[in-house]
């Protein structure tokens, strides 16, 4: 963290003692719950116009476990039905749960990069083909994303910034400077799965920047900020592939330099050390939060209690929210220890 833990524990205890951080006047705020799926994705948007976006379903099986995970979010959220639905990829942590989810909310638009790619893999395929069944019978709306475009999504600004391995071509708004990084960043293999094919989204909320880029990999993320920066930085990074090793190189993690980053990893998925140290020294970092504490990282590579929705032992669920307003400023709540901490739009 880049405070001193005493300070930051006092800030924590300062703040309860006071109640709730003020929250701006007469305006609306964006949702955004970080489900609970156990190491996979669920990431459910939620607009002020009411207009609901989930990134990712989840597992399948488990007695539909991520449906109902995803459903009580909804709830929450006063979501009846999703809009739409953005596969990032087809691997079954992300797109194995659609179909247990539309059996139980309805759906209007989905949105994926199109064909799977990684028709090798059984596991990938079976998911691909349950999605390709359901859409023949239920005849959703599907939306083939491409870098650059614009989601129809209200209330939000959401640019596709990567899709079946092709990434945007030029700078965003807020990016375009030379990266002197990258000069010393390593050489990544290119990865053949479907991670590297994710669609990626960069959410643009009045003054506060979201980047979820599902499981895009390390040779990828090079390309987005070398030799330039094509991003700029953000506020709060949605860590891709569950910090697992093969995503979230430094070199990236630098250029985007996030506020806040939120780790949807399980506890025997994702959260590896390499990746938590180049999110921890990242160079704005004030916090990163975990859906789990990672059995991999140990004492030395995990947040502190307050930062974790599950800690050690048995699986609650506990999600993660994030409540933001058009200003830049943003809170997350742990509803685990019922507690909320509150940061400021940049300056």
């Amino acid at each position: 963290m880049r405070t001193a833990v005493l300070m930051t524990w006092l800030s924590f205890s300062l703040a309860a003692a006071a109640g709730a951080a003020p929250r701006p006047e007469g305006e609306k705020a964006l949702q955004i719950y970080f489900v609970d799926v156990e190491g996979g994705q669920a990431t459910l948007f939620v607009t002020p116009e009411g207009n609901s976006l989930l990134v990712d379903t989840g597992w399948p099986d488990n007695n539909g476990r991520d449906a109902d995970r995803i459903v009580a979010a909804g709830k929450l959220a006063g979501v009846k039905e999703l809009d739409f639905v953005l596969l990032t990829h087809y691997h079954m942590d992300h797109a194995g749960g659609f179909t247990q989810l539309a059996a139980q909310i309805p759906i209007q638009t989905v949105i994926d990069h199109g064909e799977n790619r990684e028709t090798k893999d059984g596991p990938t395929e079976k998911t691909w083909d349950d999605y390709q069944s359901l859409l023949a019978k239920e005849k959703f709306n599907r939306l083939v994303a491409k870098p650059g475009e614009t989601l129809p999504l209200e209330g939000v600004d959401a640019k596709v910034i990567s899709s079946d391995g092709a990434l945007i071509e030029k700078p965003l708004s807020g990016g375009g400077g030379k990266n002197a990084g990258c000069n010393a960043a390593p050489k990544y293999p290119a990865d053949q799965t479907e991670n590297g094919r994710s669609l990626g989204v960069l959410f643009t909320f009045g003054k506060l920047r979201i980047l979820d880029l599902g499981d895009l990999t390390s040779d990828k993320e090079v390309q987005l900020v070398c030799p330039v920066n094509k991003l700029g930085t953000v506020d709060i990074y949605v860590v891709s592939h569950h910090g697992s090793l093969t995503s979230n190189s430094p070199v990236f993690l630098n250029a985007i330099a996030p506020r806040v980053a939120i780790m949807d990893n399980g506890a025997s998925k994702g959260g590896a050390p390499s990746s938590w140290d180049a999110i921890e020294k990242s160079p704005r970092l004030e916090d990163l939060w975990q859906l789990h504490y990672a059995n991999e990282g140990g004492a030395a590579h995990n947040v502190a209690d307050y930062f974790i929705a599950n800690p050690l032992g048995p699986d609650a669920g506990n999600y993660l929210k994030l409540t933001a307003w058009p200003d830049g400023s943003f809170e997350v709540f742990n509803p685990r220890t019922k507690q909320t901490k509150h940061y400021s739009h940049a300056h």
